[in-house]
């Protein structure tokens, strides 16, 4: 029951792992290609490991890796070479084997004889399958099914175990020779020619074979995750920029985000969802998915929609303190392992107010009112279980042994600690997720509004200003002129410096004469490093830049956090955090992982990886979005024919085929000088970041320069606001 609620991180794949990823199936292997047991490598589907071992041999002696090129998510090939032949001081074998990950495993496996006399090879790969759940494997602590049986038949051998009910069967074409984990296959290679063979991994599920996606019987190319793969290049916005280091990382954001999407084989025809990472997150998750889908709403809205109408299926419906499951409230994590089929465990704070957030903003970016009265009752729900557990603060506490002791994105069990390094106790109202509350209270008032009731309108305003109120008078420690990061259940505040009350700026939580002084702790260096914002600073008790939470940088909180600077004003100090992430991303391979070491820039002279982290990881890849969003100060409100756009000062970009209400935008920033084309017919671009909603006038008044979205360019750069004063931008609370 534990397995999804584990607290701690796995231990690390080391640097010449390949990973290979589609639709919640993964492969991890080492940089030849074999699977060797003992670890966390192996063949995983549906929180199952498949199998644990996959070693190949030619004539009992392993294959010496060359390189490895990996072409897609679900695609990489391993180049090496065997052995020298007899007589012979140089390998003339030369051993490819494509591997294609997606439901199960198809591996095409060629030998290219390079000699001028034919080779006779014994080719042999060892393979077990220990039917693990994942969580198993993630926490090193396997439980080693006594039933799990290997029997050969003529076209490979099946894996089972009746106790697990998962399986899988190997088959090869051509026949080989099936033995108790050994396929074998005893061959001549023809002097400079080739032999090759297929083997597929099938998964077994409650009793069912699945097939992989790449069948034998279909050309590579119309396989399932290949017309996908096909399709999310077609439809995702192109980025030219002459920022190299910003091409790169936005194509790989792409990449990854397009691998790490979820389709639901019951419902093909529902947009998909978002894992959270690979190897050991490639499911659904509330928290994850809702922000990463909220960061890539610029590229593409269908994930948002897909990831809400999910979680509102799942939504709680009854009271079970083992799952922490409650009326209205939303999962935390979905995990499909045989011990733990299909179940939803509930123990998160935060993801119930940002569902009804992200579905505030869809709203925003245009989804057609038909969807959003569809999930409004499940955002209602939301905020019923909301306003029943606030007093007046919304807090978290587990319900048994079995939970998470921390339930909002800092969750490692040291990860909430007051100044001196104390641990906090629960039950704990974090300042973060207060933010989260009132933008959701703001988001239903918007809704009201749009249908025209008032009074349910004027309801939500009332909670948002209230819980408003009540949080700048709680939360902030006028001795050091920032917010606690929250309240423990005596009410005391945890006053450590870390990055949560960036979130608050990114909701609007904060008051407007606090902003200067919470944008110049997070910029000051005890904060940040050069590269991004640590998640505590340097000088309180608990720091540690090498763990978790305490002292890391992790890109999506550093994304959220330049997201409330902008909306406060704060462009150069957004642009100084962008920056460094985007310096981070190239020294990384310009991809972010999930999170990294916080050592000081002038310390070493490159970012130091966290050893664990997730890669890809889905808010990481997600944030490079979102920052280039903000880097625009575009916000969109489609409902009432308004988008903002007015760039920080940046290179020269031009951003084709960005998705909105049905139409699709190219905007090209030039020399100082912004054009848009596209918008949908009366859609008013107004040339200047958006003003706060709550600004006299009117909290649904427009006001400020506009004009119509004719394509015809402007100046741009001339009116950055300063470090004193509340911009616009695509924060997070709804309320301007």
């Amino acid at each position: 029951m534990n397995g999804w609620t584990f607290e701690g991180q796995p231990g690390a794949l080391g640097d010449s792992a390949v990973t290979l990823v589609e639709s919640g199936s993964f492969c991890v292997s080492g940089r030849g290609g074999d699977i060797v047991p003992g670890g966390a490598q192996g063949v995983y589907t549906a929180d199952t490991r498949l199998l644990s071992r996959w070693e190949l041999r030619i004539d009992d002696v392993g294959v010496e890796p060359l390189n490895v090129f990996v072409t897609e998510p679900y695609h990489a090939t391993f180049v090496g070479r065997a052995a020298p032949r007899p007589g012979r001081a140089e390998s003339t074998l030369l051993v490819v084997r494509d591997r294609y990950v997606g439901g199960g495993l198809r591996e095409d496996l060629t030998l290219r004889n390079l000699s001028d006399e034919p080779a006779g090879c014994l080719v042999d790969i060892h393979l077990a399958g220990d039917l693990a759940d994942l969580f198993e494997v993630k926490a090193g602590r396997i439980r080693h099914a006594l039933d799990v049986e290997t029997t050969p038949d003529r076209t490979g051998l099946m894996i089972c175990s009746a106790s697990r009910c998962r399986g899988t069967r190997v088959v090869a074409e051509p026949q080989p020779i099936s033995m108790p984990g050994i396929l074998a296959f005893r061959i001549v290679v023809p002097a400079r020619g080739e032999w090759t063979a297929t083997v597929q991994v099938n998964p077994i599920l409650d009793g069912e074979e699945l097939p992989t996606r790449f069948s034998t019987r279909h050309p590579l190319e119309h396989a399932e995750p290949a017309r996908r793969r096909a399709d999310w290049d077609r439809l995702s916005p192109a980025v030219v920029t002459s920022d190299r280091t910003l091409t790169q990382v936005l194509r790989r954001s792409r990449e990854d985000l397009g691998a790490l999407r979820l389709f639901d084989p019951d419902r093909p025809e529902e947009p998909p969802t978002i894992a959270a990472g690979a190897p050991w997150f490639m499911t659904l998750f509330g928290r994850d998915s809702l922000l990463t889908s909220w960061m890539a709403l610029p590229m593409d809205q269908s994930l948002a929609l897909g990831t809400l109408r999910r979680l509102a299926r799942l939504q709680g419906k009854t009271c079970d303190p083992l799952t922490e499951e409650e009326p209205g409230k939303i999962l935390h994590e979905l995990r499909f392992g045989a011990q733990a089929s299909g179940l939803a465990y509930y123990g998160s704070v935060d993801a119930t107010p940002l569902f009804v957030m992200l579905l505030g903003e869809l709203r925003r970016w245009g989804l057609l009112r038909t969807e959003v009265e569809g999930l409004l009752p499940y955002a209602d729900e939301a905020l019923g279980w909301i306003t029943r557990s606030a007093d007046p603060f919304l807090s978290y506490r587990r319900k048994t042994d079995h939970g998470l002791i921390h339930q909002g994105w800092k969750d490692s069990f040291d990860g909430v600690t007051f100044a001196d390094g104390t641990l906090a106790r629960p039950p704990i109202a974090l300042a973060e997720v207060q933010g989260y509350v009132y933008a959701a209270y703001n988001a239903r008032a918007h809704f009201a509004h749009e249908a025209g009731d008032i009074a349910v309108e004027e309801e939500w305003k009332g909670r948002a200003a209230r819980l408003r109120e009540a949080f700048n008078d709680r939360f902030w420690m006028p001795e050091r002129g920032y917010y606690a990061i929250g309240l423990d259940g005596e009410g005391r505040r945890i006053d450590s410096v870390a990055s949560n009350p960036g979130h608050c700026l990114w909701t609007g939580i904060v008051d407007e004469d606090r902003a200067a002084s919470v944008a110049g702790h997070l910029l000051s260096p005890r904060m940040f490093t050069g590269y991004g914002v640590r998640t505590l600073a340097s000088d309180m008790g608990a720091y540690n830049p090498m763990s978790y939470h305490n002292g890391s940088v992790w890109p999506h909180d550093n994304s959220i956090i330049v997201a409330g600077l902008i909306r406060y004003g704060f462009a150069e100090e957004a642009r100084r955090i962008a920056s460094g992430l985007m310096e981070a991303a190239e020294a990384f391979g310009w991809r972010l992982p999930e999170l990294f070491c916080g050592f000081d820039r002038d310390e070493f002279s490159s970012p130091v990886p966290y050893p664990t982290s997730c890669t890809p990881q889905a808010w990481a890849a997600a944030s490079p979005i979102h920052l280039l969003r903000n880097m625009l100060r575009l916000d969109p409100w489609v409902p009432y024919g308004q988008v903002w756009l007015d760039p920080v000062p940046m290179e020269d970009i031009r951003v084709e085929g960005m998705p909105l209400a049905g139409s699709r935008l190219t905007i090209e920033v030039s020399d100082g000088k912004v054009s848009v084309a596209g918008l949908p017919e009366g859609m008013i671009l107004h040339d200047e970041p958006r003003p706060p909603m709550s600004a006299p006038g009117g909290a649904f008044s427009v006001r400020g320069r506009r004009r119509r979205g004719d394509g015809q360019a402007r100046d741009s750069g001339t009116r950055e606001r300063t470090s004193t004063g509340r911009g616009a931008g695509s924060g997070g609370g709804d309320d301007r």
